[in-house]
């Protein structure tokens, strides 16, 4: 497969038992990044019997052995001996079982890491056994059930999703951790034992929307979640149609139809410049200025001391101006194609985009031009589109465009394989395990969700953040301070002008201090700020740079700078298609930051490489990933298409169910069941009791309708379990917050299971505040910080800069002259 010597990982050797999505899916992204990986299948082939298998398996060597056998058992030890990195996703115990203790083997060889990634946690005593296949967690972790306020508005509820977010939430968290604990290893010798529960890591997915804030202030609610309040106090029917449902959403957060009959997606609610360029471009600013428009010069005070009701850049509108807008939207929209639109919105600088399926996103000229889309030879299916990288470093990112095509060998070639990588030498395992970042710095000066949370990720592991925001700010208090509780805790928050000398100055000042650097922004927007490669290096040669967007690629391609969000991934990739059933019908998929927290991961993902060769061959890099990357990753069991690929008829649309009659959602006597089976364990469903026939029957849903609304959720799961099919009752994120939360104690959570919150009466808002812990990543050497809740924007400007030898003099001329800010706003979260 080539000397990629440049690569990141160059002589990193990975032996990849996964199966399904999650294993192999990261030893994908570690042979992507240059690892050598020898992926192990048993006798019979992958357990999944997928065309991803080609995506999942690319640049690994493949072999098949048989685990339960002395000899299988025997060569697989002999391929260990050698290896930096073992990857499983099976059961707790599983691996053990057939001979392969992890603990035994990093006994032996504390250099050792190890990757475990199972279903439920393995200290989760109720779940750790149940057959935990995508669905499965899905359904236990709330995934399905209250999904989105569309959904929720729509009666539609349990809601089925085709999405795997749990096993690609765990792909990013379980990758970025091996190359945490990799590049950690540089430093101290030691390896780790790591588990990653995907019951854990979708919940920690799903942080922005388990998030509980008591007296939530009413400015914040959406039309939605309005109406949502009203038909339950009234006990009124949630029955909208997707029809009625539109004109329920903000002007600036919604689709339209353009010209040509196709849609297009405008994201641009909460930017104090987005929507006022919108309208600009669109002829319509002036005609809503003279309709009475008010504009609120600062959002940050409460509303009762506003100039109005509503302002451009402050997310939600009030319904009349919403109203208004979106009518006027709709007409303008549809004189212009999808194209067009396009064209202007990624021009203009603000946030919008065509609705394409994902079919026509792998054969999008951005896409493949940017190389979010790669082309591979498999011996298979030969020339595939594929997903590209999902991150890489900028100096040897044209390395990764092509990737080599799984290979199948021998255990003697994979061996020999083995034996020709060339690993950096190691200093002797240090006696006293620390955390994998402890005494690192990093300077955060992103927005949003994405960025902000790689951050705030990287600081469970024992790194300082110091996050710098604007003196004013660009976004309204719903996307910085209502975001920030999640994606801020753990940092320092300081308030800089970067447009005035002692600005940059302070700006500088920090620079020079840290380690690595993390910005979200397009490429045009760095060397302004100095970011750009040689300005940071002369500032701070050796600092780390991490650069998060919404369309970059490996390459440059004609969207490279066009500005986006989650949404607009969501709508360029297929995800609203295939959620929504359609060009006619798209829809957002329910989530907030389905891709966001995925690329925050990939961000850590591309500090962790930079980190890990530097520390091996003294080179820096800059790290790069984007929020199209990750789209990809999220419908990586139907992202590829090759010559004679079968229709792409996934399940789709508010009518879905499930995969199959098989894999759906079932009503019981009292409740949902989701069950996941197969043709091949028809047999065990006929050992049942109430199920015999089933193998006969000619229509297997009516028959699984009748037989399982007979008996309750619980009794049909405690049967069903019995004979080791899975299924579960379809629980909620309000049920399991109440369930598995705890006042904060000063621990990550990890101790507890597959869930865990902790339920923060002081914190700093005022508010009791409730919150996913961050728990997912467990090692078992390197501790896990426990972040504390996120402070005020600017309630460390002065305490940093006196840390940096400012006087109280010069700080408070500073503040004088407005290049920094110690606050916002009185309040934390305006009311």
């Amino acid at each position: 497969m080539g000397q990629l010597s440049q690569l990141p990982l160059n002589g990193v050797k990975v032996i990849d038992f996964g199966q399904y999505i999650a294993g192999p899916a990261v030893a994908m992204i570690l042979a992507d990044l240059g690892a050598t990986v020898i992926h192990i299948d048993p006798p019979s082939g992958p357990m999944w019997d997928s065309p991803a298998n080609a995506v999942l398996n690319r640049n690994k060597y493949c072999l098949q052995l048989d685990l339960k056998s002395v000899q299988g058992l025997q060569d697989a030890k002999a391929l260990i001996a050698s290896a930096d990195i073992l990857i499983e996703n099976f059961r707790p115990g599983v691996m053990k079982r057939l001979g392969l203790d992890f603990t035994e083997l990093r006994r032996q060889r504390p250099e050792l890491i190890t990757l475990s990634i199972p279903g439920f946690a393995s200290n989760d005593e109720l779940r750790r056994d149940w057959r935990a296949f995508e669905s499965i967690i899905a359904s236990a972790s709330g995934v399905f059930t209250d999904m989105g306020q569309n959904r929720v508005l729509m009666g539609i509820n349990p809601s089925f999703s085709p999405l795997p977010l749990a096993s690609s939430y765990g792909t990013m968290l379980a990758v970025s951790s091996v190359v945490l604990a990799l590049q950690a290893r540089q430093r101290s010798g030691q390896g780790d034992e790591i588990e990653v529960p995907l019951a854990s890591a979708v919940m920690e997915g799903l942080s922005y929307n388990s998030i509980k804030i008591d007296g939530y202030p009413l400015r914040y609610k959406t039309l939605r979640e309005k109406e949502i309040e009203r038909r339950r106090a009234e006990n009124l029917p949630m029955n909208l149609s997707y029809e009625d449902l539109q004109e329920y959403l903000d002007p600036f957060y919604r689709t339209y139809e353009c010209a040509d009959g196709r849609k297009f997606y405008a994201v641009c609610p909460s930017h104090r410049s987005h929507a006022k360029r919108c309208l600009q471009a669109m002829g319509l600013y002036e005609e809503m200025l003279a309709a009475g428009l008010p504009k609120v010069e600062n959002p940050y005070l409460p509303m009762e001391q506003w100039e109005g009701d509503a302002s451009l850049g402050v997310y939600p509108l009030p319904a009349h101006w919403a109203q208004r807008i979106s009518t006027r939207m709709k007409e303008v929209f549809r004189t212009k194609t999808a194209a067009e639109w396009e064209k202007i919105f990624g021009e203009g600088q603000f946030p919008g985009a065509p609705h394409r399926s994902t079919q026509e996103w792998l054969h999008d000229e951005h896409a493949n031009t940017a190389g979010l889309v790669v082309e591979v030879d498999d011996p298979q299916y030969g020339r595939m589109k594929q997903p590209g990288a999902i991150s890489w470093l900028e100096d040897s990112a044209a390395m990764m465009l092509a990737p080599s095509p799984r290979r199948t060998v021998s255990v003697k070639e994979a061996l020999a394989t083995l034996a020709e990588c060339v690993s950096p030498p190691l200093p002797a395992p240090a006696e006293k395990a620390v955390g994998w970042l402890d005494g690192l710095r990093v300077l955060d000066l992103t927005n949003v969700i994405a960025g902000p949370h790689s951050a705030s990720f990287l600081g469970r592991f024992g790194a300082e953040v110091i996050k710098l925001d604007p003196a004013t700010p660009n976004y309204d208090p719903w996307n910085t301070v209502v975001f920030g509780m999640s994606s801020a805790r753990g940092k320092q928050s300081i308030l800089v002008d970067l447009n005035q000398a002692d600005g940059r100055e302070v700006f500088n000042t920090l620079v020079r201090s840290v380690d690595v650097i993390v910005m979200n922004a397009p490429d045009r927007q760095l060397a302004p700020l100095g970011l750009d490669e040689a300005s940071l290096q002369a500032v701070n040669p050796g600092v780390i740079f991490c650069q998060l967007d919404c369309f970059g690629g490996p390459r440059r391609g004609p969207r490279t700078d066009y500005l986006g969000y989650d949404d607009l991934i969501q709508a360029t990739t297929g995800i609203m298609l295939r959620f929504g059933g359609g060009m006619e019908t798209p829809e957002e998929h329910a989530h907030v930051g389905t891709i966001d927290v995925m690329c925050g991961f990939a961000a850590a993902l591309g500090v962790a490489a930079a980190l890990y060769r530097k520390a091996a061959t003294g080179h820096v890099s800059r790290a790069r990933t984007s929020l199209a990357s990750l789209g990809n990753l999220v419908q990586i069991p139907f992202c590829f298409d090759y010559a004679g690929r079968g229709p792409f008829n996934e399940p789709s649309g508010r009518d879905a169910v499930g995969y199959s009659d098989l894999s759906r959602f079932y009503r019981t006597a009292d409740h949902w069941l989701y069950l996941d089976s197969s043709e091949q364990e028809l047999a065990r469903l006929e050992r049942v009791a109430g199920l015999a026939g089933i193998s006969a029957a000619t229509d297997r849903a009516a028959f699984l309708s009748q037989a399982l609304v007979s008996e309750t959720a619980s009794t049909w799961q405690q049967r069903l379990h019995a004979a080791d099919i899975a299924a579960v009752a379809p629980d909620n994120l309000d049920s399991l917050r109440q369930r598995y939360s705890r006042p904060a104690d000063g621990r990550p959570g990890t101790d507890n299971g597959s869930y865990s919150f902790s339920v923060y009466a002081d914190h700093p808002s005022g508010h009791c505040v409730t919150q996913l812990d961050p728990y997912a990543i467990r090692p078992r050497c390197a501790p896990i910080r426990a972040l504390p809740p996120a402070e005020k924007f600017g309630a460390s400007t002065r305490r940093v800069l006196q840390e940096f030898g400012y006087s109280q003099a010069q700080i408070d001329a500073l503040i004088e002259r407005n290049c920094i800010s110690e606050s916002w706003s009185e309040e934390y979260l305006p009311s």
